[in-house]
C-alpha cells in the first residue's frame, strides 16, 4: 500500500523506509524550512522599517498592513512544501473574495481568522527554524564524523569526544565507523520525526479541516441536485406544452387531410405545424447542449450567443486549443447565464466577453451594478457548476456599475 505520510512510512518496515525516498524528502523539508522562515523574516523587517518611516503618509500604513498579508504567501509556500512529507490534499483555509481587485482582496484577507493564524504560524516557524538548524547540524555532523573516522585517523587527525574520549587508532576508528553507520540510520529517523512533527503543525494551522470541505461539498451537491431536478421538470414541461401539443395537432390535421384528400390547405397547415414543432425541439436541444459548441467549439458558440443577445456584445476569445469537453461546456453555460443576466437585470447598453487560455472567462457590462452571487440571478448555480472542476467565480458589481464577472476553470488549453 502506498504510504501518504512520513509517519506511516516510518511505522512500516525499517529497511524499506531507509531505502525509500521518505528520509531524503524529510531531510529536504527540514533543510528548507529555516531558509523559507529567514526570507520571510527579512521581508517582514523590511516592511516594518519602511512602514514606520513612512507612517505619516498612507503608504506607510499600507506597508504595515502588508506584514500579516505576507504570511498568506508564506502559508501558500508551506502548503506546497508539505507535499514532501505528506501527500494528502492541503486546501487553503481562505475563502474566495466576493469582489475582485487588490484592495478588496486585502480587506477580505485581513478580516479572516485564517490570515492571523497564518501570521502566528509564520512567527513560530522563524523560532522553530533555529531549532531545526541545531538538531539537523548535531545529528548530521555527529554521524558524518563517526562514519568518516577511519579516513580522518589515517590522515593523522584525532577525534575528540568531550574531555575524556579520543579516537586516534585505526582499530578504534573502524569500530567508530560501524557505530557511525548506525547513527546515520538514527539520523534519518530523527530528521523524519522532526519533519513529521513540523508537517503536523503546518497542517493543523494552515490547512482547511476536512469537515469544512465535506460540508461545502454536500451543500454544493444539494444545490446542484435541486438545479438538475428543476431543469428536468422544465424540459418535461416544454416537451409536454410545446412540441407534444404541436405534434398532436399535426397528427389530427393529417388525419383530416386523409379523409378529405383534396384539401391542400390542410396539408399546408400540417407542414407549418411540423416546422414549428421542429423549431421548438431545436430550441430545447440548444438549451441542453448546443450543437454549435460540439461542432465548432467555444468561440463559435459564444459568437452565436452574442448574435442572439438583445444587448450588443463584443466577443474576444483566444484559445490556441479546444479545452476538455466538460470544462468547455461549463464555460459556455457560464457565459450564457451571464449574458442572460445582463439582458434581464443589468440595464446595460453593451457587454464584452473575454476568454483566455486557462480557462479564464470575463464578462463585462456597463449596467447599473448591484449584482450578487446569492441574489437569485443564477450566479450561485454557476459557482456550483464551476466548483465541480475546482474553478472559482469572482464578482465585482458596485452600485452604479460596471459589473465584472471573472471565472477561472483550471484546464490544459
Amino acid at each position: 500500500m502506498t504510504q501518504r505520510t512520513v509517519w506511516r512510512a516510518m511505522a512500516g518496515n525499517p529497511l524499506r523506509f531507509v531505502c525509500s525516498s521518505w528520509p531524503w524528502r524529510s531531510v529536504l523539508y527540514v533543510a528548507t524550512g529555516p531558509l523559507v522562515g529567514a526570507l520571510w523574516a527579512v521581508l517582514v523587517v523590511t516592511l516594518a522599517i519602511a512602514g514606520v518611516v513612512l507612517a505619516p503618509v498612507v503608504v506607510g500604513v499600507a506597508l504595515l498592513a502588508g506584514i500579516p498579508l505576507s504570511a498568506v504567501g508564506l502559508a501558500a509556500v508551506e502548503r506546497r512544501r508539505l507535499r514532501l512529507v505528506d501527500s494528502r490534499p492541503a486546501p487553503s483555509p481562505h475563502r474566495r473574495p466576493a469582489q475582485a481587485g487588490l484592495r478588496a482582496w486585502a480587506a477580505f484577507r485581513l478580516r479572516e481568522t485564517a490570515t492571523w493564524r497564518e501570521l502566528g504560524y509564520a512567527l513560530l516557524a522563524v523560532a522553530l527554524g533555529m531549532v531545526d538548524v541545531v538538531v539537523a547540524f548535531t545529528f548530521v555532523v555527529g554521524s558524518g564524523l563517526a562514519t568518516a573516522s577511519p579516513m580522518l585517523v589515517e590522515q593523522g587527525d584525532q577525534i575528540q569526544f568531550g574531555s575524556g574520549g579520543t579516537v586516534d587508532e585505526p582499530g578504534e576508528a573502524w569500530a567508530l565507523a560501524v557505530v557511525g553507520v548506525g547513527l546515520i540510520v538514527v539520523t534519518l529517523y530523527a530528521l523524519s520525526t522532526l519533519a513529521g512533527a513540523r508537517a503536523a503543525l503546518a497542517r493543523t494551522l494552515l490547512v482547511r479541516p476536512v469537515e469544512e470541505e465535506l460540508v461545502e461539498v454536500r451543500a454544493s451537491r444539494a444545490r446542484m441536485a435541486d438545479a438538475f431536478e428543476a431543469e428536468r421538470r422544465r424540459i418535461e414541461r416544454d416537451l409536454h406544452d410545446g412540441a407534444q401539443q404541436r405534434l398532436t395537432g399535426l397528427i389530427m390535421t393529417l388525419g383530416l387531410a386523409k379523409l378529405d384528400s383534396g384539401a391542400p390547405e390542410l396539408i399546408g397547415k400540417a407542414q407549418d405545424e411540423a416546422r414549428a414543432a421542429l423549431a421548438e425541439l431545436r430550441d430545447l436541444v440548444r438549451g441542453i447542449h448546443p450543437s454549435v459548441l460540439t461542432d465548432r467549439g467555444l468561440r463559435a458558440a459564444v459568437e452565436s450567443l452574442a448574435e442572439r443577445s438583445p444587448v450588443p456584445v463584443e466577443v474576444d476569445v483566444e484559445l490556441p486549443d479546444r479545452p476538455p469537453e466538460g470544462t468547455e461546456s461549463a464555460a459556455y453555460f457560464v457565459i450564457a447565464e451571464a449574458l442572460a443576466n445582463v439582458a434581464k437585470h443589468s440595464g446595460a447598453t453593451r457587454a464584452r466577453v473575454v476568454v483566455r487560455p486557462g480557462l479564464c472567462v470575463e464578462v463585462h457590462d456597463d449596467g447599473t451594478g448591484g449584482a450578487r452571487v446569492d441574489g437569485g440571478t443564477g450566479l450561485q448555480g454557476l459557482a456550483d457548476r464551476v466548483a465541480v472542476y475546482d474553478g472559482s467565480v469572482r464578482l465585482s458589481s458596485p452600485p452604479g456599475g460596471p459589473t465584472i464577472l471573472q471565472v477561472e476553470i483550471p484546464c490544459e488549453s
